[in-house]
């Protein structure tokens, strides 16, 4: 018999499996809710005290007990029965008891008869329905019975023994459960109802309890462990159900708050550990209220099912997302990098929710107000995090509905900038907003061999936004696309334009973002944009950074090829900062490396940075690569690196990024190459 009671006088059952009828005579009907009679009456008068005693110390202690007693059966004969059970909490979070109660009479009759009896009866041993066994302390069976061997699936106790040789390994799924088993029988000679998952011979897996004790020698050193096992699959799956319910929402199958609270538990601790923040959402449909109203709530409830869905899939696998009650949702949010990894969620958790909805013929659209507390800044648990994230979401809604709300007003302001960033970066694209400035890069005596092409934006609302602020939006917001192939349409334009002018050894550079070097046909387009300018590929240079090469080698190796059989020239940007690897440098068909500013900007102070440069210089030459120094601000700098055989240069010393124009002026009057 499954059950679950209220711990009261009565023990007043609120469940119980049909097994109860078989075991007191009574329908589960008869006895939920003491219909007929409680659970406390069916016990023997002489056993209700120490059932009732046992219970309360487990309910002052551990929570769990295991108690055998009588029970009255309806026919009026006693049953000798086996309770365990523990204290858990209900869907309302009030404690009660969940447990088994099992018929042993029959169990108890065969071990006092065992008891009585071992020495001169074996068969007992041999026939018992029980498994029995006995085991070396290293782990190998000594001993099995036939019901041991039924259960686990072998032909005979011999072959179980054979089968079986190491029981931590073949036996538990779990390899460390047989240390655990060994440790607990070390510390108190014997194990009770030690449940585990196991090997069946055939592969399949039974959950068993098993029952222990040491056999000792004649001097006091233990010999081998001698107990029983139980097939406890079914009793497990019982309580399994019954913990799950207990735990998560029965319509869409989300946590619910009994598991949201260890949830948000788990995700402080480890913002504590890594002294990272998280943050707790409180999601609220906007329009759930129409749908239940005018098709029911059937559709209201499919419609939460999607939703829960929905949101699941927008989150990682170690986020949480929880139906709080209602139409509210509950997302913990954990390990989160700073503000712009959370607004990409939230606008993810909109955008999904937002979709078209199919409901009986109809399609529907929902919005969700979302507030937002960040943990551990704003709380640290869950009822005051909770109370900052849904004050943050109604005065989401107070300003329109389908928006989100920060709980602490910088954020709000963070938010807001970025967004209007993000809005005015847009509009800049879509309306030519951005212009293209050229950095020339030079050999030491000033001669020229050709300009960096550089994308800059002047804002009417932002004034002059610096590329290090809007091209990492650009990457987050799918933009960078766009911007990379402006810049190399008005590169390769401006390159044709000085090549007819009869400066045809001149090289114009131009980033490539690593999310379009990932794209299949970046060769044939890039070749495309080379067609349209007239330029021929010797006149390019395309500059990538160290971390596209080492995600998809074969990939990236791939891409490059086909670049370098154009006949463009392929340059690794801010070497020494990245992965640095030395394999792809051999491997990978590279023209130039460029040292990174932050080695250039220390190269004339004598420490380790010119012990750098110079390596980076040695290994480049070795590899028959050439060298390019950026940000090259003073004498001293250049001098440095012109010893150390860097072979161009760029940086403020020589010129500033410049407008077409201009760097036209500086071309006409820089030195022959």
């Amino acid at each position: 018999m499954v059950f679950r009671c209220a711990i009261d006088a009565h023990w007043t059952l609120h469940f119980a499996s049909d097994g109860v009828e078989a075991l007191t005579g009574y329908r589960p009907d008869e006895l939920e809710g003491n219909a007929v009679v409680s659970l406390e009456a069916l016990i023997h008068p002489d056993d209700r005290a120490s059932v009732r005693e046992v219970i309360d110390e487990a309910c002052r202690g551990v929570g769990r007990y295991r108690v055998k007693y009588r029970l009255q059966h309806r026919d009026g004969t006693d049953r000798w029965v086996l309770g365990r059970g523990a204290v858990v909490r209900d869907e309302q979070g009030e404690r009660v008891l969940e447990g088994f109660i099992e018929d042993v009479t029959e169990q108890l009759t065969r071990q006092r008869l065992l008891a009585d009896a071992e020495l001169r009866y074996r068969s007992i041993f041999e026939d018992s329905v029980i498994g029995m066994f006995q085991t070396s302390i290293d782990g190998h069976y000594l001993a099995a019975n036939r019901a041991l061997a039924d259960l686990y699936g072998y032909d005979s106790p011999e072959a179980l023994i054979a089968g079986l040789s190491d029981i931590a390994t073949r036996l538990y799924v779990d390899p460390t459960r047989r240390e655990e088993f060994t440790t607990l029988i070390r510390e108190h000679h014997r194990v009770a109802d030690f449940e585990s998952e196991v090997y069946r011979r055939d592969g399949s897996r039974i959950w068993i309890a098993e029952n222990a004790h040491v056999v000792f020698g004649p001097d006091g050193q233990p010999l081998y462990y001698e107990g029983t096992v139980e097939d406890v699959t079914k009793q497990h799956g019982y309580r399994k159900q019954l913990e799950y319910q207990a735990t998560h929402d029965p319509l869409t199958g989300l946590p619910n708050r009994n598991l949201l609270q260890d949830r948000l538990q788990q995700a402080l601790r480890q913002a504590q550990r890594r002294g990272s923040r998280g943050a707790l959402a409180f999601v609220d449909l906007d329009n759930f209220k129409f749908v239940n109203d005018s098709l029911g709530h059937g559709a209201g409830d499919r419609l939460l099912v999607e939703v829960a869905r929905r949101l699941k899939a927008s989150v990682r696998e170690s986020d949480t997302v929880a139906r709080y009650g209602g139409d509210e949702f509950v997302l913990i949010l954990g390990d989160y990098e700073g503000l712009s990894d959370t607004l990409h969620i939230l606008h993810r958790i909109q955008d999904v929710v937002g979709a078209p909805i199919a409901l009986q013929g109809h399609q529907i659209h929902v919005n969700c107000s979302i507030g937002v507390s960040v943990f551990p800044d704003d709380g640290g648990d869950l009822e005051v995090l909770l109370r900052h994230a849904d004050a943050a979401m109604h005065h989401a809604k107070t300003l329109g509905k389908g928006q989100f709300q920060f709980y602490t007003e910088s954020l709000n302001v963070a938010a807001r900038e970025r967004l209007a960033l993000d809005s005015a970066l847009r509009q800049a694209i879509e309306q030519d907003g951005l212009h293209v400035v050229y950095q020339p890069k030079v050999g030491a005596h000033g001669q020229l061999y050709g300009f960096e092409a550089l994308v800059r934006w002047d804002s009417e609302a932002f004034g002059s936004v610096s590329p290090a602020r809007f091209i990492p939006l650009a990457e987050e917001n799918g933009l960078i696309g766009h911007l990379t192939w402006f810049v190399l349409r008005h590169a390769c334009h401006q390159a044709a334009t000085w090549r007819a002018q009869g400066h045809g050894h001149l090289r114009v550079a131009v980033n490539i973002s690593p999310s379009l070097f990932r794209e299949k046909d970046l060769a044939a387009l890039v070749q495309s944009v080379l067609d349209a300018a007239g330029l021929p590929p010797e006149n390019l240079e395309l500059e990538i950074t160290e971390g596209m090469l080492m995600g998809d080698v074969q990939r990236a190796l791939a891409v490059l090829k086909e670049l370098k059989a154009m006949g463009v020239f392929i340059a690794i940007d801010d070497f020494g900062t990245g992965y640095s690897s030395l394999a792809y440098l051999k491997r990978f068909p590279i023209d130039i490396l460029k040292v990174d500013r932050s080695f250039v900007m220390e190269c004339d102070l004598g420490n380790e940075a010119v012990a750098i440069t110079r390596a980076i210089v040695s290994l480049a030459h070795s590899l028959n690569l050439r060298v390019v120094a950026e940000g090259v601000e003073t004498a001293s700098q250049l001098a440095v690196l012109n010893a150390l055989g860097c072979e161009e240069f760029q940086g403020y010393l020589f010129a500033k990024p410049l407008p077409g124009p201009e760097a036209a002026a500086f071309l006409d009057a820089a030195p022959a190459a």
